[in-house]
């Protein structure tokens, strides 16, 4: 038995903040950044109430209503974010409470922008082990609160929200999927967690903010993509026209671009929301999805390739029938 999704939601932030609006705060300018990255605006949490756990929370429920499934029948809640509210609980406990979906097993999983792949990729093991036969998958992030605000090179690339989609065991659905890591380059994509005061050492209590080699980030990303792509292909014996939509992790459209090109595919074929949404980590493919399966775009049997890379570094990706 396989993974197959039967329903997506997603949750933004209110508050919609355009490039001019950035470059009221920070030396840059709407021009500068849709040259290089094709984002226009993106959402960010600007209340107490809007937060990585209820962001989690309405895009879940979203999806349990598309699918038609109650929180009591989940038997799973995984959880992909880097920005979760407490070190502990995790997220995907705090959505269970919320949601009430007693009968589910819930942990969270750090994958950065892979991690909701990742976490897709770990409920189609589960339910080929036959040990759970329904989750919901979610990816969250509150990006805004890593971001140096000074720093314009990243600041203006992310923005906040979360997507979900449920999961059933199913006799079809996922048809291949995988996924890697290579700890070497976890420098280039970094974000330092508290440090430690105990009373034997005393190393400061400043937290860090996330810092990204832009350059080595791009070039990471379209090697790694194409390769990753053709790999999951391979495995399923498919050629890249098999494929109707690549859905890819939204962080940069001249990354998205490139590696239609290298496909040698038609644009149309790799559905894009970066220009409103900006880089949203595990969020972004999970909101992605919810948004193309709600305009419509999806009919039963379409074949979907989800793909994504992160730091870590991670990459992963997912073929499945819809």
């Amino acid at each position: 038995m396989r993974a197959k999704i039967i329903g997506t939601g997603s949750c933004l932030p209110d508050k919609i903040v355009t490039n001019d609006s950035l470059s009221a705060i920070v030396d840059t300018s709407d021009e500068w950044i849709q040259s290089r990255t094709g984002i226009q605006e993106r959402h960010l949490v600007s209340s107490e109430t809007e937060t990585t756990l209820s962001m989690a929370v309405t895009a879940g429920q979203a999806a349990l209503e598309n699918a038609g499934i109650s929180p009591t029948q989940l038997d799973l809640i995984l959880v992909a974010t880097v920005s979760s509210d407490f070190l502990t609980p995790s997220t995907a406990c705090m959505v269970q409470k919320a949601l009430g979906a007693s009968n589910a097993a819930a942990f969270d999983i750090n994958a950065a922008c892979s991690g909701f792949l990742f976490a897709l990729n770990t409920v189609d093991a589960y339910f080929q082990a036959g040990i759970y036969q329904t989750a919901l998958i979610i990816g969250v992030e509150t990006l805004s609160k890593l971001i140096d605000w000074s720093d314009r090179s990243t600041c203006v690339l992310f923005g906040d929200g979360a997507g979900a989609v449920v999961a059933k065991s199913s006799e079809e659905g996922m048809i291949a999927c995988l996924q890697g890591s290579d700890g070497s380059g976890g420098d280039i994509l970094i974000c330092k967690s508290r440090t430690n005061n105990n009373p034997y050492i005393h190393t400061g209590t400043d937290l860090d903010y996330l810092y990204m080699d832009g350059q080595e980030v791009f070039k990471f990303a379209v090697k790694k993509e194409p390769e990753c792509i053709h790999a999951l292909l391979q495995q399923a014996g498919m050629q890249p026209p098999d494929v109707d939509y690549y859905l890819l992790h939204q962080a940069n459209y001249r990354i998205i671009s490139s590696i239609a090109r290298k496909l040698k595919l038609p644009l149309e074929k790799f559905p894009s929301n970066v220009s409103h949404r900006g880089n949203t980590s595990a969020a972004s493919i999970p909101i992605l999805l919810d948004e193309v399966n709600r305009n419509g775009l999806l009919a039963e049997g379409n074949i979907l390739l989800l793909s994504g890379f992160g730091a870590g570094l991670t990459w992963g990706a997912a073929l499945l029938k819809w």
